[in-house]
């Protein structure tokens, strides 16, 4: 497969050629990696204008991935997010999106700016932890019935590693003639392993992947994805969306990056991937058998609910002290992100640091938060605001989503008012403060 990208970046820092252009280090920096840094230079075609060498790596990345359309991001699935919204919102649809409440704040940050209203789903029954919020084919047609709407946003995998019927929803959406959006930022591998359940097989019309989180690429590096039946739709107007919020100095080491990993994804990588989803299995299997309680999650994640009398902030302090570092802890989680670059040294020692649970798990019980809403998320966003301490903020206005990140998943939303179940929550996850609307 072709690297068009790296080709002529690295033929361009081999050259000799004297730099009168940025970066200022001009390929000399205190790093040793700013050769290779370079800026829209002649022949280094324009990511928000491509029709060279960056066009072409995209064509690369759509015919792995099978869409009709995929752009690159440099500033993470957040800058995709936010065009897909607006995409959504100006496709002449209304602005009512129907959404999944653990939805990242980039996409409530994304309403603010577009004026999207999000009307939430929440899950039918049961109690969830914060970052989970399973939802159902019929809620969705539900809500389609109830108001003309511009999409359907999903979040699959969610910071648990919880993925959703995307199958079951896309057809509902598609009867509906309603577009399927969905943030895969956790899942951007999930077309390269066997049964490939990447969210634009399964139906998705706007896609987000973030190839930093989960596949061999640079932080910032991610995917936004548009499928052949919304081509029409978003397809012309997909990179100008991109423009509106993206910078105008995108990294071309993580363009780089982006181009080589299609070679990896189109050889090596299908293998690695799934030898690496068979190798966790095996680790999740033995630690059931060391009765710790794994949650169903993605190929790539292990999530452990935290025995009674512990805490993920405590598993997650013992793993540390034994040189491993998790992607998120709360207090009743661990969460692990692996790749193929992970060993099987690293896979020995995670099994024997762990050892055996030190006993077994009770039940999360937290009140349902479903606060009203005072304002919309734009006027929220946008009004004069005030840090209020925890114990102040009933009844008040939330002003930005009350969400740490990770995981960014917010308790209260912008707009709504903060009630007794909400104030529960957000001491139980260690909120000291909230963002208040002024009075």
């Amino acid at each position: 497969m072709k690297q068009p990208i790296v080709d002529f970046v690295r033929g361009y820092a081999s050259s000799g050629m004297a730099r009168f252009h940025m970066p200022g280090h001009k390929g000399r920096g205190l790093l040793g990696i700013e050769q290779d840094d370079i800026t829209e230079i002649s022949g280094a075609d324009s990511l928000y204008e491509a029709a060279g060498v960056i066009e072409e790596s995209e064509k690369e990345a759509a015919a792995l991935f099978g869409s009709a359309r995929t752009l690159y991001s440099t500033e993470g699935s957040s800058q995709c997010v936010r065009a897909m919204v607006h995409l959504a919102v100006t496709s002449g649809r209304g602005n009512r999106i129907v959404c999944v409440r653990n939805a990242h704040r980039s996409f409530i940050y994304a309403c603010a700016l577009t004026g999207a209203r999000a009307d939430w789903l929440y899950p039918e029954s049961g109690d969830t932890p914060l970052c989970a919020c399973p939802v159902t084919p019929g809620q969705v047609r539900e809500a389609l019935d109830r108001e003309k709407a511009a999409a359907v946003y999903l979040t699959s995998p969610d910071y648990l590693g919880g993925m959703q019927d995307i199958d079951g929803i896309a057809r509902v959406c598609a009867e509906k003639d309603v577009p399927l959006l969905v943030d895969n930022a956790h899942g951007a591998y999930l077309r390269f392993l066997p049964g490939d359940r990447h969210p634009l097989t399964l139906g998705a019309d706007l896609c987000c992947d973030s190839a930093h989180k989960t596949l061999p690429a640079l932080t910032g590096a991610a995917w936004l994805h548009i499928s052949p039946r919304a081509e029409k739709l978003f397809g012309e107007r997909a990179r100008q969306a991109m423009e509106v919020y993206g910078s105008t100095s995108p990294s071309y080491l993580t363009l780089m990056s982006l181009d080589r990993l299609n070679a990896y994804l189109a050889n090596e990588g299908p293998r690695a991937l799934q030898k690496t989803a068979e190798s966790l299995e095996e680790v999740r299997e033995t630690l059931r058998k060391a009765l710790w309680r794994v949650l169903p999650t993605d190929p790539m994640r292990l999530t452990l609910q935290a025995p009674a009398g512990s805490s993920g902030f405590q598993m997650a302090d013992t793993l540390r002290k034994a040189k491993a570092e998790c992607e998120y802890a709360d207090r009743d989680h661990l969460v692990m992100m692996m790749s193929p670059m992970n060993t099987p040294e690293e896979f020995a020692l995670l099994i024997r640091v762990l050892g055996k649970a030190p006993g077994p798990c009770g039940d999360i019980r937290l009140p349902k938060v479903r606060c009203r809403a005072a304002l919309s998320i734009r006027e929220a966003v946008f009004a004069p605001w005030e840090t209020v301490p925890l114990e102040k903020a009933l009844g008040r206005i939330c002003a930005s989503p009350a969400a740490a990140c990770p995981p960014a998943v917010p308790v209260v939303c912008a707009g709504e008012v903060i009630d007794e179940n909400a104030l529960t929550v957000m001491r139980y996850y260690g909120f000291e403060s909230i963002r208040a609307v002024k009075e």
